[in-house]
């Protein structure tokens, strides 16, 4: 029964890279929740059998050569039709059920973010340490100071939920190609005073390991990254600059 949402289609994006152990439950939770039309899987030269799994469910496979997840993510927005597009991804860390969280707050605003740092959401197992728990919130501040918007906890949650219209808008402006595309999304939304809102969501362990952080050292780089990207994003807008 994927019925729309309030008049609403609803789609789902996840891309894909080392998830095939993982992904065609993923797709069948968000289906079975009730409230998701379409599922767009993007294959971002994904290990060898992810496309059988797919193909055993009913969401709609596509292919992006060009590696990143920032690529992935653009392409299966792009290939979405939903009046809602959502994005996630399929590693088992994301409860499909929170999507209806998402939706009933998409009434009042055209972009709601998902936030990994609230305690009581967080599982056991889950890769959210205190070193990248303080690391998100710190940098989240920054954003809300810089910025001047609206309380910020999370800077790189892969889990957003956007009105068709607002990812369009924003299309001129993606510069990145990698994992640095949620944040900028993030930064987009706040630049361009776009009504939003953060909420909490389930965050669980995930299938499998991620190469980004796996190691302590892994992360404080990672962290470094994002904080140089959030004032280089920061000065070219101040500037005039965000073209």
């Amino acid at each position: 029964m994927n019925d729309m949402w309030q008049g609403k289609k609803v789609s789902v994006v996840f891309s894909t890279y080392r998830e095939k152990s993982s992904i065609r439950k993923a797709i069948e939770d968000y289906f079975a929740t009730g409230f998701v039309d379409e599922i767009v899987v993007v294959n971002n030269n994904a290990e060898a059998g992810t496309d059988e799994e797919v193909k055993q469910t009913k969401a709609r496979l596509v292919h992006e050569t060009k590696q990143g997840y920032g690529h992935g993510y653009q392409r299966g927005i792009k290939e979405a039709t939903g009046d809602y597009i959502f994005l996630s991804e399929p590693d088992g860390t994301f409860a499909a059920s929170d999507i209806e969280r998402f939706l009933v707050y998409a009434k009042d605003f055209p972009v709601v973010v998902g936030t990994r740092t609230n305690q009581s959401s967080i599982l056991d197992g889950a890769s959210m340490g205190l070193l990248r728990k303080l690391a998100n919130v710190f940098e989240a501040k920054v954003i809300e100071v810089l910025f001047a918007t609206n309380s910020l906890t999370e800077i790189g949650c892969t889990c957003k939920l956007f009105r068709k219209d607002i990812l369009r808008e924003f299309e001129p402006y993606w510069k990145t190609t990698n994992a640095l595309f949620a944040t900028e999304l993030l930064l987009l939304t706040v630049s361009k005073r776009i009504k939003f809102i953060e909420i909490p969501i389930t965050f669980r362990k995930r299938v499998g390991e991620s190469a980004l952080t796996r190691r302590w050292y892994h992360l404080v780089k990672w962290g470094l990254h994002i904080f140089w990207f959030i004032l280089s994003f920061w000065f070219r807008w101040i500037t005039g600059r965000l073209k």
